[in-house]
């Protein structure tokens, strides 16, 4: 079975369980993200944390980076999003306009769009040779196994919806005179290569997933749900490498009772 295939898309949480899971997790999140920017705890920098998010078109992404930065100060966290690369972005190696946004010791950035899209849009639609996009799985391994080993911690994010839901989806911005704009030809012309894209996804999964960066394919179709476990993998992310440098996340802070 394909890792797409054994995703639960049935998944759901009420109204009413999202509201308090998604606090809690945002509440913890703040938490750690100050613990990593050196606001709380020793006072040390923690490592550079880089969140990377892929996916479907309307698959939500917008709508889970939302409300993952939500209850961050914007100091501390910086969004970049990546469409199809400029004139001057395509004179150098794909992977160069990505380096300005990556963070830095007790930084945080998340990605709309990632280098993927060379292994993705640009491998399905022909943007880029078959030679450039199969030498790219390893390009990106590296890239991703060199930002690991001095300490950044990557989490990535495949934001996955079935067919028929992201049919809903487009028909609903469609209709919609405030977000139509979200729509485009393109997207149209995407969902009639669904089956390419599949493959491409799925050999990405596979050829990608390492100890340095691992996929993390959230069941999309609710966006509830798929909102609340966006923010608790990250929360799960930082507390892994924390306590793998020997910090404890749940120290008590100065002032507290321990």
């Amino acid at each position: 079975m394909s890792r797409l295939a054994e995703v639960d898309l049935s998944v759901r949480l009420s109204k009413k369980e999202a509201k308090e899971q998604l606090a809690q997790a945002q509440e913890r999140l703040v938490h750690l993200r100050l613990l990593l920017g050196g606001q709380i705890g020793s006072g040390e920098l923690g490592p550079p944390l880089c969140v990377l998010f892929e996916g479907w078109d309307a698959s939500g992404k917008g709508g889970a980076i939302k409300r993952l930065v939500d209850e961050l100060d914007p100091r501390h966290v910086r969004v970049a999003q990546f469409a199809a690369p400029t004139f001057d972005e395509k004179r150098h190696h794909f992977l160069w306009r990505f380096w300005p946004v990556l963070p830095g010791w007790g930084g945080m950035a998340v990605l709309d769009r990632t280098w993927y899209g060379r292994v993705l849009v640009e491998r399905v639609e022909g943007f880029a040779t078959e030679d450039q996009w199969q030498r790219a799985y390893g390009e990106i391994v590296d890239l991703e196994t060199t930002l690991a080993a001095e300490g950044t911690v990557l989490v990535k994010f495949w934001m996955h919806v079935s067919p028929e839901e992201q049919l809903r989806r487009f028909e609903s911005r469609r209709d919609d005179p405030y977000r139509a704009w979200k729509l485009t030809d393109e997207d149209w012309r995407n969902r009639g290569q669904r089956a390419a894209y599949e493959d491409a996804v799925e050999e990405m999964l596979e050829r990608t997933d390492t100890p340095a960066g691992r996929w993390h394919v959230v069941a999309g179709d609710d966006k509830r749900w798929a909102r609340v476990a966006v923010v608790r993998t990250v929360c799960e992310a930082v507390e892994s490498a924390l306590r793998a440098r020997g910090v404890d996340p749940d120290a008590p802070l100065p002032g507290t009772a321990g």
